[in-house]
């Protein structure tokens, strides 16, 4: 964690500033640059602790259980420190860990399949995926520079090194372990990498120009509850760009949502061998014949995205419109569309 990231982020339970404890700097290295980091700690908002390991804050709700092994070594009166949260925050805690914990498992299987070095990102290469979100949120390489981009739910994190690199500062959030390889694989160092979840983000309310949740939030609980809650990280004239799924009506659509009735409450081990083994071959013959230039792992990643997510809501347009219309934005415009769905953004006023 560098020290810049600091200003940004916000205890996810009480939305207070968070004090930092270093317990270990290291130098990492971005590009042909060493930075000073704070690879171990603790972010501390009055009895609130939150670590940081491997270089990674690990703002979500449950932290105090789910990294009970770090705790314990670095934190010498964690039990005391534990019952104490466990005992105000114990409706908060319970609710999070019930409904993150497939999704945790489920991405975090997802983004472990995807080989930095060979594969694309929903069929895009690198420079295309830079274009795409561009599009998307309707600006181009000069107008994002200096901008401070908050990528709510990131993924791999390969965006968020291109966006880097453009010139924006981007803090990239996901809540699954798959924000470790992101952090890892990232070179720049205007890419800034927490852990946290969407309908608790960790970051100050107004502290951003750009929030971007790309296909993230139709996968939780609800979907305009998390649209309501992350609105607030953005600065009064900073934009709003959210990609979802729309309906569509044909076979393989309606086929996936049937089998996904079958397959969600499946174990994951078994929900990744099925669709390697049942659903790549004729997916992978079906983009052979069709032309597209696609490898086994890209596949896989859409295969699991679209089935293993405990949630998987759809949206239309005006339904969008009217939840920008009533959290007090403006100018609305959809500026992609596409087989899956759309993208939509918004300006708040």
């Amino acid at each position: 964690m560098q020290l810049q990231l600091l200003p940004y982020l916000r205890c996810p339970l009480t939305k207070n500033k968070l004090q930092l404890q270093i317990i270990e700097e290291t130098s990492k290295q971005f590009g042909n640059e060493d930075v000073i980091v704070v690879s171990t700690g603790f972010l501390v908002s009055d009895k609130l602790y939150y670590p940081i390991i491997d270089g990674i804050p690990r703002l979500i709700v449950e932290a105090i259980v789910d990294y009970e092994y770090f705790f314990k070594q670095y934190l010498p009166n964690y039990i005391e420190i534990k019952n104490v949260i466990l005992s105000e925050y114990a409706e908060v805690i319970k609710l999070v860990l019930k409904k993150n914990q497939h999704s945790k498992k489920s991405f975090t299987q997802e983004w472990g399949v995807f080989n930095y070095d060979t594969d694309g990102v929903w069929d895009c290469n690198k420079k295309d995926l830079l274009n795409r979100f561009l599009t998307e949120i309707d600006a181009t390489e000069k107008t994002i520079q200096h901008k401070v981009i908050f990528d709510a739910g990131c993924g791999n994190g390969l965006l968020d090194n291109l966006i880097a690199n453009a010139g924006a500062t981007v803090i990239a959030m996901d809540f699954s372990e798959s924000i470790i390889r992101a952090y890892t694989k990232n070179n720049n160092k205007n890419a800034w990498f927490i852990q946290g979840d969407i309908q608790y983000p960790p970051i100050a309310f107004g502290s951003v120009d750009i929030l971007q949740c790309s296909g993230v939030a139709h996968h939780t609980n609800n979907t305009e509850l998390t649209f309501t809650i992350l609105n607030q990280t953005i600065k009064n004239g900073g934009l709003a760009s959210y990609w979802l799924y729309h309906k569509r009506k044909n076979f393989v659509h309606n086929f996936i949502l049937w089998l996904r009735n079958i397959f969600t409450p499946l174990p994951l081990k078994i929900q990744y061998y099925f669709c390697l083994f049942f659903l790549m071959p004729p997916t992978f013959l079906a983009k052979k014949i069709k032309g597209k230039k696609t490898n086994v792992n890209e596949i896989q990643v859409n295969l699991l995205d679209g089935l293993t997510p405990e949630f998987r809501w759809v949206h239309t347009t005006s339904e969008v419109m009217a939840w920008y219309s009533k959290n007090n934005f403006s100018n609305s415009k959809v500026t992609t569309t596409d087989l899956f769905g759309f993208n939509i953004i918004a300006t708040k006023n």
